[in-house]
Parts: C-alpha cells; sequence; structure tokens
C-alpha cells in the first residue's frame, strides 16, 4: 500500500464505511487498473454497521466485527488506503484535496461522509454522559460501560433504537425506551402494527415511555436520573441516544456545494460541483435520504459505471426495510411520503400483515410481522419503484 499523491486520473472516495468500500467493489468488477485512493478518519477497516444494533446479546467484541483489516482491503482490492487521515479542504476549481496527509488530486471525487447521530440538547450534569453508538469505536465503549450494569434507558424507539432495546433485554438487561411520539417506528409502522411490537418487545422486557421529553439526566453516585416532561423520573445505570442520524455536510458546504438534508446530487449521484459525487447516508437523491443497506446497493450499482465513463442513472426499485426485533421480526415497506391511501391491518396466526392501499386497492406499501415476514418478495413485486 503506497502513500504516493494521486494523478488527477484516480477516482477518490472519502469514507470507508458500506458505501465507499460497495462502491470500490463495483467499480473493481467493471475495471481492475483504473487508480483508487480512499481516505478515512478511520483505521480502514471493514466491518458490518448494522451488526452495531445486535452484537451485544452475543457479547462480541468491537474486534470481532471486523471481517477485514486496512491492509487486506487494500490488497484485495487493490486500492490505496490513507487511514486515520482527515480532508479539511475540498477545492474544486484545481481538483485538490488538503488533507492531514498533504495534498492529493482527484480526477473525480465521491463523498461517502456518511452520518452522524442527532445529539439532543439535553440538561442536567450528566447530560454529557449520554453515549450514542455509530461506529465501531462508540461501540466498544458503550459495551464497556454497560458490563456490570443492569438497566439501561434509550432515547428514541424509531428502528435502531428498536433493535437495542430487544438485543439488551436478550442479554439480561432492564431496559427503558423514551420517545417523543405515541408508538414505536413512528415513521414506518400503522399504529395497529406498532401496539403489535410494543406488546411484543413489552413481553420480553421493555419498558416503554411515549409522547414525552427527557428534561435532564443527572448523576446521583452510582446510577443516573432521568426526569421526563410527563413528570416521571427513569433511574439506569447508562442512557444511549438513538433519536436518528443527520447527514455530514460540512465538507460539501464549505465546497460551495448544494446541500438540503443530505448532499443533494442529481440522478447520476453528481453533485453541483462538477466531477464530484456523492451515496450513502450523507447523499440526498430527489428529496430522499435513505440511510439504508439496500439503496446503498443500489447506487453503488449505478455510480460505478459513471465514474468510468458509462453514465448510469440511479433509479430505486421497492426496498422493503428489515427490523432486526428478535422478539417478532418486521419487515417494513413505507409509502412514499404524503401518498394518498389507507393502512389495512389483518391479523394472521403468528402474525400481521399491515398493506398501504390505493383507493383502486393498488398496493403503495405494507408491514409484515412475524409468519407474515414470509409473503415479502411476493409482495414487493408488487409495489411501484421509489424512484423510477
Amino acid at each position: 500500500m503506497t502513500q504516493n499523491t494521486p494523478d488527477s486520473s484516480t477516482i477518490v472516495i472519502i469514507g470507508s464505511g458500506l458505501a465507499g468500500y460497495t462502491l470500490i467493489r463495483e467499480i473493481r468488477k467493471l475495471d481492475k487498473a483504473i487508480p483508487i485512493t480512499l481516505i478515512t478518519r478511520e483505521p480502514g477497516y471493514f466491518y458490518s454497521k448494522p451488526m452495531l444494533s445486535t452484537a451485544l446479546a452475543s457479547k462480541k467484541e468491537a474486534s470481532q466485527l471486523i471481517t477485514s483489516a486496512s491492509e487486506g482491503m487494500a490488497s484485495q482490492l487493490e486500492i490505496n488506503i490513507l487511514s486515520q487521515t482527515d480532508v479539511s479542504v475540498i477545492n474544486t476549481a484545481t481538483q485538490i484535496l488538503q488533507t492531514s496527509a498533504g495534498a492529493i488530486s482527484y480526477g473525480k471525487l465521491v463523498l461517502a461522509l456518511g452520518a452522524d447521530q442527532i445529539r439532543l440538547p439535553l440538561e442536567g450534569n450528566a447530560a454529557s454522559e449520554v453515549l450514542t453508538v455509530n461506529d465501531l469505536e462508540d461501540y466498544e465503549k458503550f459495551r464497556q460501560a454497560i458490563i456490570g450494569k443492569k438497566k439501561i434507558a434509550i432515547l428514541g424507539a424509531g428502528l435502531i433504537g428498536c433493535e437495542f432495546a430487544n438485543d439488551l433485554v436478550i442479554g439480561g438487561y432492564e431496559v427503558d425506551v423514551i420517545d417523543l411520539a405515541p408508538q414505536v417506528l413512528g415513521r414506518l409502522l400503522p399504529e395497529a402494527a406498532a401496539k403489535v411490537l410494543q406488546n411484543k418487545l413489552g413481553e420480553a422486557g421493555v419498558r416503554w415511555h411515549f409522547s414525552t421529553t427527557v428534561q435532564t439526566v443527572n448523576r446521583n453516585g452510582d446510577t443516573l436520573e432521568i426526569s421526563l416532561a410527563n413528570g416521571v423520573s427513569i433511574t439506569c445505570d447508562v442512557t444511549l441516544s438513538a433519536v436518528g442520524l443527520r447527514p455530514r455536510l460540512d465538507l460539501a458546504r464549505a465546497a460551495g456545494m448544494k446541500t438540503g438534508v443530505g448532499i443533494q446530487v442529481n440522478r447520476d449521484l453528481e453533485t453541483s460541483s462538477s466531477n464530484v459525487y456523492s451515496l450513502g447516508d450523507c447523499a440526498e437523491v430527489d428529496g430522499l435520504v435513505l440511510p439504508y443497506v439496500m439503496p446503498i446497493m443500489q447506487a453503488a450499482r449505478a455510480l460505478a459505471p459513471t465514474l468510468l465513463g458509462q453514465v448510469t442513472a440511479l433509479s430505486y426499485p421497492a426496498m422493503p426495510v428489515m427490523v432486526k426485533t428478535p422478539a417478532l421480526p418486521t419487515v417494513v415497506s413505507p409509502p412514499a411520503k404524503g401518498i394518498d391511501g389507507q393502512w389495512k391491518t389483518t391479523a394472521i396466526e403468528g402474525g400481521i400483515e399491515a398493506r398501504f392501499e390505493a383507493a383502486d386497492g393498488k398496493l403503495l406499501g405494507f408491514a409484515l410481522m412475524g409468519t407474515a415476514t414470509a409473503q415479502r418478495a411476493a409482495l414487493t413485486k408488487e409495489l411501484p419503484p421509489i424512484l423510477q
């Protein structure tokens, strides 16, 4: 693995998460020789980020989640990796990056910067002790923090909050979950289906606190005291925040690229700056930011040929999301925002089938739970594409 400054024919990718490495694999399927440099703040290893919310019960250490070290990835993909390297400036006019490893030129630049966990503006003398898990280092810190502890409070009843809650109760912890919404998975599930999941996780040991917010987090000796807006007080040993993700935009904004919720790109995944592209959790395509595995895979498959001169527009088929809650396995394909239709929820033996249908009966979304998840493939074929 060399450390030479790449020339202007090089593809430079910033970010070593699933988006960056999947894109490189797709490029290598098409071109074995084009120079590729990967720049990352992290050590450059590859691991499955979705495992972070399901590995605690099995007591997996952070090192056990790494499937390949930086050296292995560099050798396997024949790329140059600049690990533990920060990028401070993107000069889109000269196509040169200023980094902690020196100036790096690029022919095509890809921003696969990911997203940060949203941190709520909490009050109290222990507000700074609230943890988040967004990478391997965070996971290891959280894992060490809960050793020998019993009670965990989770802020957020979304996908990640529910997965952590289920994993922690399987691991023998007492878990309280707090959310401003009146139900779990407020953006994904209809009320009737949400109640079934809440009940199943409740039976497993999760305690819910809905329609309220955290006012203060204070340390009292060995315990944390959380005061909620509804007057309830919770004591716990460790608090985990999982209220959502915020795309990393600062680098793109400073370089003059257009941003909204994410770094705005067209259907070719090109930003407002020539020869700069973006994909993954930081990218916004036609107003959509989809921080899930399948959209990342689709984007990588489209962007690879584009970077090699064969421009390929991104399309999104229907892409159901797996919610990793063993208490009640759940698959969701939410309807598009603002689309007209109605949820119809049916209980079947061992599960729930919820269909979001248009007035003419056309399927526009679904939520499948328990035994109903077996219908995932068949129902997905009926759905319209997310992005044609």
